[in-house]
């Protein structure tokens, strides 16, 4: 039968180490540490006694092998284990993972201060508004583990949040993190607007903070271990005026979108056109014949994750299409210039497409469509019997699944001072899935 053993994690970097994690430390069987945390644990008071007690062991995998086989040792009687962990067990730390590992009531957490809330205090700033990831993927680049977020997520990150507050290591270092932000073709935020703070080996007597611009920063070297504060000032605060534009994620109106002489998918074709499309959390759309970019912009906004790509050879239409990307802040979204298909070669191949128009071309799009796409939705608007006609045989030819819907809006207008319904021209969503 295993015996029964209690584990132990305390954090330990920033302060001195409370009353009841003393005791239990002065008790412990044995102290496991990295050799970082050794010689953190070393400027401590309670080094001295338990010394002969700690064994480094600095890969996380060997640590809990270690644990695991002197729990499972029948001829030690219960005893305490400790671990040693940086700041918090709990926040992106070796806590989760013992807890997985060896259960609730086996493993008892006793957290020092975060490095996060630590450097929030050193820049005088909140945090209980800033989005908290985690670049720190392990020692061994063979074995780093799978990230929620990556570098190339933080541009787009950076348009939806305030502050950004990064846990790095080697590979994702503050001169990484700056130097893809200065060079994200995607990010169009004004430089003087980002604010990036570098909290150097906090909690030794040698930490030291350092603050500047992406392209101060990328030109920098630093001392490890250190985190990441990114601000971006562009971002509005609830309560300031025109926020609301931040805040809708879906709905936005004609009136808001920049377009010409009415060339725009009307508000209710385009929410159908959304539904019909079955967006992903992540992949690729290609917008064809964006127009004035109006499903592209909500597209992007409904699903950030998704990369967005507006095709248009009109001139006036792609001015339209920037001045709307950056009016809403759709940094995963690309625009295009060119006609389809040609332009279509160039692109990652689509989990979705909308055709909103395709200049007479519309067999060679479907026909370059259904070669890139191995599966997914294609969405089409028809407002003509012919063009109807047409998308549905061409789908069908190719081997897409076809469903039709016939949308008929009509508005009302005030006329003399009275509410008056007025029919727009129907419009046809012709969908067309794929499954191989």
């Amino acid at each position: 039968m295993m015996a029964l053993s209690k584990i132990y994690i305390i954090g330990i970097g920033y302060k001195p180490i409370e009353k009841k994690a003393r005791a239990i430390i002065l008790g412990s069987n044995i102290i496991l540490a990295s050799g970082r945390l050794f010689d953190v644990f070393m400027m401590y008071d309670e080094f001295e006694a338990v010394k002969d007690k700690v064994k480094v062991i600095n890969k996380v995998d060997q640590t809990m092998d270690f644990i695991r086989a002197e729990m499972a040792d029948h001829r030690i009687p219960s005893q305490i284990i400790t671990l040693l962990a940086s700041g918090d067990p709990m926040f992106f730390g070796i806590g989760r993972r013992a807890v997985n590992e060896f259960g609730k009531d086996t493993v008892e957490i006793i957290p020092d201060l975060s490095c996060i809330q630590l450097a929030f205090s050193k820049i005088k700033e909140t945090w209980d508004d800033a989005l908290l990831m985690s670049l720190h993927g392990g020692p061994d680049p063979a074995k780093r583990r799978r990230l929620e977020y990556e570098l190339k997520d933080l541009p787009l990150l950076l348009s939806k949040h305030s502050k950004i507050a990064i846990l790095t290591d080697r590979e994702n270092n503050p001169t990484s993190i700056a130097r893809h932000i200065v060079s994200s073709a995607h990010f169009d935020q004004r430089p003087a607007a980002l604010k990036i703070y570098v909290c150097e080996k906090l909690g030794y007597a040698d930490e030291e903070l350092k603050e500047g611009t992406p392209q101060d920063i990328a030109a920098m070297s630093f001392s490890e271990p250190n985190v990441v504060i990114i601000q971006n000032i562009d971002i509005p605060k609830k309560n300031e005026k025109n926020s609301v534009k931040q805040d809708i994620c879906f709905g936005l109106t004609e009136r808001e979108i920049l377009h010409s002489r009415g060339l725009i998918t009307k508000d209710e074709v385009r929410a159908v056109v959304i539904h019909k499309l079955r967006l992903p959390h992540y992949g690729v759309l290609w917008d064809v014949g964006a127009g004035s970019g109006s499903v592209s912009v909500e597209v992007s906004r409904v699903q950030p994750g998704l990369r967005v790509f507006s095709v248009e050879k009109d001139e006036e239409q792609q001015k339209n299409i920037t001045e709307n990307k950056l009016r809403f802040n759709a940094t995963n979204m690309e625009v295009i210039k060119g006609s389809a298909p040609e332009v279509l070669k160039d692109l990652p191949p689509p989990d979705r497409v909308f055709i909103g128009g395709s200049g007479g071309n519309l067999e060679k799009i479907v026909s370059s469509i259904a070669g890139a796409l191995s599966s997914g939705v294609v969405v089409i608007t028809a407002v003509t019997l012919e063009t109807l006609q047409s998308a549905i045989q061409l789908l069908q030819n190719k081997g897409f699944d076809v469903d039709i819907s016939e949308v008929s809006i009509s508005r009302s207008k005030m006329t003399a001072g009275k509410q008056h319904i007025r029919a727009l021209n129907p419009v046809f969503v012709i969908r067309g899935e794929i499954k191989r």
